[in-house]
This record gives structure tokens, sequence and C-alpha cells, in this order.
């Protein structure tokens, strides 16, 4: 009888103490994920800025909103917001270009895992992006960023295939128009920019150069001249000797480069498709000109 109730007392401590482990861990899982939960609502500006609190309204011309942890009610006009993710994953989009299937100036809440979502006639059509060019970690500016871009699109027309390759400065156009520069462009998914460039797939790259030894050259050169003037009168010889000579020396510095390419491809639906670096074997200025067709052979968009 000792030896029951012994028992009994054994296995119930037992259930009690999986019963506590079990609401620990749920307690734990349930703190971990509302400490993993977004709190605040995002507003990203057209020119950049992103601004962390709550949306407490949304009117016909502008938003009211409080920054996280104040009470003060600030009104925003909506013609300058590109979009609001709120806090429960749900994005609202303002002010994108039109198209044929949906007018501009309109919101759209974002569908679960689509954001923008596919717009019809997006198939089979390719964008080049403006590059990044870095030069010692610095950018370059726009000149080489477009000119990257211009190089691209020369050489991939060649190589298209079946494909549709937007003009540069469609692809430009559509982007300022949008709003989307450098300051804020990595507040858009590539989903999003396929999604304002009306294409399927985006093609993005990253140049980045760095100085590295400088290469000197050195030449010399010289020039003499003579003059032998001859005498025979009264058969005596008289040599008179004249001469002059001169020498340089030229040198001359050339600059090396390390530059490498960073490339991108990706869909409609923001998934990358390609995604490959290389660094170029050349050491000169426009060494990234070999090294951008490289990679473009390797995209799977590239036709022989």
């Amino acid at each position: 009888m000792k030896k029951l109730s012994n028992e009994l007392l054994s296995g119930t401590a037992t259930r009690v103490m999986v019963l506590l482990f079990a609401v620990l861990l749920s307690s734990t899982a349930m703190g971990w994920g509302q400490a993993n939960k977004p709190t605040s609502d995002v507003v990203l500006k057209t020119n950049g800025d992103e601004l962390a609190g709550k949306v407490v309204e949304i009117n016909e011309n502008e938003i009211r909103f409080t920054y996280a942890g104040e009470t003060l009610v600030y009104a925003i006009k909506k013609s300058e917001i590109l979009k609001i993710t709120f806090a429960s994953g749900r994005i609202e989009f303002f002010n994108r270009p039109s198209s044929e299937s949906q007018p501009a100036n309109t919101t759209r809440p974002a569908k679960a895992g689509e954001e923008y979502g596919q717009v019809q006639g997006h198939h089979n059509k390719v964008a080049i992006l403006p590059f990044h060019y870095l030069v010692d970690k610095q950018d370059a500016g726009e000149e080489m960023t477009y000119k990257v871009q211009q190089e691209a699109f020369s050489f991939l027309s060649k190589h298209i295939g079946e494909l549709e390759l937007q003009d540069v400065n469609t692809t430009n156009a559509l982007l300022i128009k949008a709003g989307v520069n450098n300051n804020n462009f990595r507040g858009f998914t590539m989903g999003e920019i396929c999604n304002i460039l009306s294409v399927e797939y985006v093609i993005q790259g990253t140049v980045t150069q760095s100085r590295s030894s400088v290469s000197s050259t050195s030449s010399s050169s010289s020039s003499y001249q003579s003059n032998n003037n001859q005498d025979n009168k009264n058969n005596v010889i008289g040599s008179i000797f004249k001469s002059s000579g001169s020498s340089s020396t030229y040198s001359s510095s050339t600059q090396n480069y390390q530059t490498a390419i960073v490339m991108n491809v990706f869909n409609d639906k923001g998934q990358n498709l390609f995604s490959q670096d290389h660094t170029s074997f050349w050491s000169t200025n426009d060494a990234y000109k070999v090294t951008l067709q490289y990679l473009l052979k390797r995209i799977p968009l590239y036709r022989k």
C-alpha cells in the first residue's frame, strides 16, 4: 500500500513538472513573438526620410502622425509620402506612376506575399537600373552611374533574344516620376521597382573601384652635332672640330585601379534570380567595361 502511494505521488509530481514546463515554454514563445513583432508604423517620404511612430488618421489630403514615445500629432501631406508600412505588416502606397491597371495618386493595400502585385503587361520585359559607382568608397557621381547603365544596355540589346529591353531613358524617367533616387532607393523592394517600371525583370549592379599601385616609366633621348672644316692652303692641313650635344629624360606615372562589379537580376515578385561578383584582371581606369560584359554574359537573360 505504501509502495502504491509513493508511485501515485511520484506520477503526480511528474505531471506537475511537465505542465509547468509547458506553461513556461508557451510564455517564452509568446514573449519572443511579441518582442520581434514591429511596434511602429513607418512612413517613407519622397525625399527618403523614414518616420517611425503611429498613423492615427488618414484623410483625403494628409495623414496625422505621432512619433514613437510622443503624443504631439503632426499633419503630413499625402503628396510627400511614398508608402506607409504599418506595424501589422500591411503596406499602403502613395504617388506611384499611373498604369492601365490602376490610376495614379491612389492607394492600394498590399496583398500577402505580393506587396505591389504583378501588373499586367510585365511579361518578358527587362530594365537596367542605373549602376552604383564607387571610387575609394565615394560616389563617383551621376555621369558614371548613367554611363555604365548605357554601356550595359548597348551590349545586352544585341543579346536579349525574345525579351524586350526597356530604353534607359524610359527607365530613368519612370524612376524620377516615382520619386526613386539614390537617397531612398533602399526603401523599395525590387518587386516594387519592377512594378514602377512595368517590367518583369530588373538588372541591378554596383561598380567599386579603388586606387592601388602607381606605375612609373621613364625614357631618355640625346642629340649630337659636329662640324669638320679642313683648310689645305700652303699644303697645311688644319682641322677645326666643333661639336655640341644635348640629352633629356622623360618620366610619367600611371595610377592603377582594382575594379570589381556585383550584379543581380530580380523579377517582379522580388526574387533574386542571379547574383555574382567579379574582379577585373586589368588595372586600368576603364577596366569595368570588360568586367561588365563578363557578368552580362552569365545572367539568365543573356542570349548568344
